[in-house]
Parts: C-alpha cells; sequence; structure tokens
C-alpha cells in the first residue's frame, strides 16, 4: 500500500465516524445516562429487582454505544498522528504498523456501524430461537442437532449466555425440537435474520446406499419480551399439561411432572418448557415465550395487511428457505436473500455465521 492510499483510507474512516457522530445524537444519549446513573444510585434502587434490571441494561446498551464510538474516534486521532509520523520518517516498520492498525480500524468501524443498524424496537432484546425439522425422520433431525451447536457456538463467541428452555431428543439421533433462551445485548437484533428455512444437501450418514440427501429445518425467532408489553391472555383459552422433563438437562429434573406444555386454543400457539426443577417457575417461563408468541403473531399479521395493500407477495413453505447448505458435491453455504456465499463449510457450522447476518441487516435499511 502506497502512503497515498493510506490517507485515502484514513479521510474514508474518517467520513464515516463524522456520518455516526451525526446520527448518534451522543449528549442526548450522555443526559439519559446521567439520569439511569442517577437512579442506580438511590438506596431503594433494588427494591424492585426487574425494575432495577431494565434500568441497567438500558444504561450498559447507551454506554455500549458511547464508549464504542469515543473509542473509535479516539483511535482515528491517533492514526492521524502516526500518518503524519510516517510521512516525515519514511520508516518501513512504522509503515506496516500503520497500515496493520487501519485496517483492523476499518473492521471494527464496519462492526459499530452495524450495531447502530439495530434499531428497531426489539433488537436490543434476549432472543427465543426454536428449531423444528421437516419432513425426513432421522436425517432431517440430526441436521436440527447440527444447526444448534452452530448456534451455540455462534452465541459463544459473541459472549452470550445459552440456556435451553426445551428440547426432545430424536429417536435415534438428533433433535425433534429444541428451544434456547440467548441472553446478551442485541441478541434478537442479530439472530432476527437467522429465522426461515435451512436446507442441507449431503451424502446422508444413515443411508448405506451412500445416496445424496436434501433435509430442511425451521428456525423460528422471536424477543423475549419485557413487562412493559402489555399482552392479554383469557386464562379460559390456555390448555395447561405438564409432563416429566427429558433430553438435554432434562435427566436432572425428571423425578417429577415440572415441564409445563401450554397451548393457546384459538391461535394453537404452543409453547414448552422444562428447564427449571420447579413447575411453578417452567410455567412463568412459558407464560413469557406464549406473550411473546402471541405478541410477533400480530406484528406479522398487521405486516401482512400492509404487504396485501401494497400488492406484495411473498412465499411462504418449505419451497423458500433462507440458506442452503451443501456438503456434497461441493462445499457452499449460499444465503439466497443476500446472495452471499462461503465455501468453508465447517467453519460456518463452527459458528461463523457473522458475514450472513451483516449481509442480510444491511440489505433490510430502506
Amino acid at each position: 500500500m502506497e502512503l497515498s492510499e493510506i490517507k485515502q483510507k484514513l479521510d474514508q474512516i474518517t467520513s464515516r465516524v463524522e456520518d455516526f457522530r451525526g446520527s448518534l445524537d451522543l449528549d442526548t444519549k450522555k443526559t439519559r445516562i446521567g439520569e439511569l446513573e442517577e437512579l442506580m444510585s438511590a438506596g431503594d434502587f433494588w427494591n424492585d429487582q426487574e425494575s432495577a434490571q431494565k434500568v441497567i441494561n438500558e444504561a450498559n446498551g447507551l454506554k455500549s454505544y458511547v464508549n464504542s464510538f469515543e473509542e473509535i474516534a479516539g483511535r482515528l486521532d491517533d492514526l492521524e498522528v502516526s500518518y503524519e509520523l510516517v510521512k516525515e520518517e519514511n520508516d518501513a516498520e512504522l509503515f506496516a504498523e500503520l497500515e496493520q492498525e487501519i485496517q483492523t480500524l476499518t473492521n471494527d468501524v464496519g462492526d459499530f456501524e452495524l450495531q447502530m443498524l439495530l434499531s428497531d424496537p426489539y433488537d436490543a432484546n434476549n432472543a427465543i430461537l426454536e428449531l423444528h425439522p421437516g419432513a425426513g425422520g432421522t436425517e432431517s433431525q440430526d441436521w436440527a442437532s447440527m444447526l444448534l451447536r452452530m448456534y451455540q457456538r455462534w452465541a459463544e463467541d459473541k459472549g452470550y449466555k445459552v440456556e435451553t428452555l426445551d428440547y426432545l431428543p430424536g429417536d435415534e439421533a438428533g433433535v425433534k425440537s429444541v428451544t434456547l433462551m440467548i441472553k446478551g445485548h442485541n441478541a434478537y437484533g442479530y439472530l432476527k435474520a437467522e429465522k426461515g428455512v435451512h436446507r442441507l444437501v449431503r451424502i446422508s450418514p444413515f443411508d448405506s446406499s451412500g445416496r445424496r440427501h436434501t433435509s430442511f429445518v425451521s428456525c423460528d425467532v422471536i424477543p423475549e419480551l419485557t413487562e412493559d408489553v402489555d399482552i392479554e391472555i383469557k386464562s379460559d383459552d390456555l390448555k395447561i399439561d405438564t409432563y416429566r422433563s427429558s433430553g438435554a438437562g432434562g435427566q436432572h429434573v425428571n423425578t417429577t411432572d415440572s415441564a409445563v406444555r401450554i397451548t393457546h386454543t384459538p391461535t394453537n400457539t404452543v409453547v414448552t418448557c422444562q428447564s427449571e426443577r420447579s413447575q411453578i417457575k417452567n410455567r412463568e417461563q412459558a407464560m413469557k415465550m406464549l406473550k411473546a408468541k402471541l405478541h410477533q403473531l400480530e406484528l406479522e399479521k398487521k405486516q401482512a395487511e400492509v404487504a396485501e395493500l401494497r400488492g406484495e407477495q411473498k412465499e411462504i413453505g418449505w419451497g423458500s428457505q433462507i440458506r442452503s447448505y451443501v456438503f456434497h458435491p461441493y462445499s457452499m453455504v449460499k444465503d439466497h436473500r443476500t446472495n452471499t456465499e462461503a465455501g468453508n463449510v465447517q467453519g460456518v457450522m463452527d459458528g461463523d455465521i457473522d458475514q450472513f447476518i451483516d449481509a442480510y441487516l444491511r440489505s433490510q435499511v430502506k
């Protein structure tokens, strides 16, 4: 890279940082942080733990934006100074160091830009992620377990906490269904990009003839709702069943009928939870999940009405998969919404899915 190219890249970063500064409204965010910190310092702050946690989450979210921006701006200032030094000294070692730091900052600016795209009402919330295999028995259930591992790896790399709310093992291998709670700032904002049908093409390890199989798994993602979202649910509309926990984690809690299944009969919406030893706690968690699902159904209904008014048509079904994972006859993962491709299939299955999430979120910017 020539010195003129270094200057050009610095100017590009400077332009992007100034765009951030204009849209972030830092003064308002800092004022709000001050108000929240004042609330947190009150003697009775922890009297209402749920309310306290909301305040802490809001403060942490705002601080994340402000601190990240100020860190980027500070590093940019340092690089401007380094550039002037390299220009004067013409030192090859300093030049190489500057080149590397500019590339690192460019990547970090891209990550920060992606964070700024997560501005929808529930993007900052925890995510509830469900996997359901399609037709195909053991083959599709095994594919669901592979996706489960992929999302667990991705979440761990992000520093998110993963809780298994419900787990139904497959008959021979894999899983029949699984529900995860993924906890962390912007978990839903990122994972909403994964909602849809995921298709696998491979030589089946369960087929003695070594034939190629295609399997499907649907991934559903909804935000965990905070208590201030009011969803009216009539008790007469609920069918509540209890049963013994089983599967991942269940072996420790299956001595009583602690697992809970709630069916909302008007919409035929079913939620299950078996993560806790206590039936009461599982029921509370299941009700939270039900509220989140019913809220999501209402949002989707409104979106469908708007789409109908606009004359939009969208396919729904197994044929409209969002992403294909091909293990044979070649190796490739392709997202059909953005045409993003990756040749390192194993890397993707190990949780490297940020490129697909990034491309999808950027494609949604109007």
